[in-house]
């Protein structure tokens, strides 16, 4: 099925696991490419459906891990999960996103029981700028996709090759016919750190990340998310993103994410 460019949302609930992207959610590599932004929402929004149903433990994330398995294009998503550890304290879910028939993503979520620990808290990386006192900007002109073109963006100061502190936030509801969370939808914007904080034109090479893994210290509120991102270049065609995450109350927790590094098409 053909994606929607009309629709409010990145992605249309047709019932039975399976979901039509539109074209908001369109990635910024090549035409025709699904951005894995919005698909790491819709897998984290179908853990917590599936674990809604199977009346789990009301547990917090602390983790979410996402291995890309292939090419994502723009089409149908067939969504299954399963609980792979349940517990009442500790539990382990795993969400699989399949295209045409062909897994291209999984995710696996720790969530961990509840506990007054204020009295400890401590060590997280210093705030952010306020989002009132960012600048607003717009990514590179090297990016395409409708998804990079849906996003606001706020800069904080003047970034560097491979440095950047921003606030992005998103209009669009993550999925059109079924109510996704707060925690669903911000998950749903993480994966833009490696396009936030660019340290080569993505016109000269290409740097596509493999995974994306989010760890949390508490849980994110709804609204704005800030990154404070760094991205290394290795000399043999690795990378890293790494970003700590920030909502408008504070930090949040980090985002990592192993990149593949080569010249592009155009070199």
């Amino acid at each position: 099925m053909r994606a929607d460019p009309a629709a409010p949302a990145y992605l249309r609930a047709l019932g039975d696991g399976r979901y039509l992207p539109t074209e908001h959610a369109s990635g910024a590599w090549q035409p025709g490419e699904l951005h894995f932004a919005p698909l790491g929402g819709l897998l984290t929004h179908a853990i917590e459906q599936h674990r809604t149903a199977a009346g789990a433990a009301d547990l917090l994330l602390g983790r979410i891990a996402f291995d890309i398995l292939g090419f994502l294009a723009l089409d149908e998503i067939a969504v299954r999960v399963e609980t792979r550890r349940p517990g009442r304290t500790i539990e382990l879910t795993e969400a699989t996103a399949s295209i045409a028939g062909r897994d291209v993503a999984v995710a696996r979520a720790w969530h961990s029981v509840a506990a007054d620990t204020a009295a400890v808290a401590g060590g997280t990386a210093p705030p952010l700028p306020a989002r009132d006192e960012a600048r607003p900007t717009a990514f590179d002109e090297a990016w395409g996709g409708g998804f990079v073109r849906s996003l606001e963006v706020r800069e904080c100061g003047r970034g560097a090759p491979g440095r950047s502190r921003m606030w992005i936030s998103s209009p669009l509801a993550l999925v059109e016919g079924e109510e996704a969370s707060p925690l669903a939808r911000w998950i749903g914007l993480v994966d833009v750190a490696n396009g936030v904080a660019v340290r080569e034109s993505p016109d000269d090479w290409m740097f596509p990340n493999l995974d994306l893994t989010i760890h949390l210290l508490r849980q994110p509120r709804a609204g704005w998310i800030g990154f404070d991102t760094t991205v290394a270049f290795g000399p043999t065609g690795q990378g890293i993103t790494a970003a700590e995450l920030h909502d408008e109350h504070g930090p949040v927790g980090r985002a990592a994410q192993t990149l593949t590094v080569r010249p592009s098409r155009q070199r």
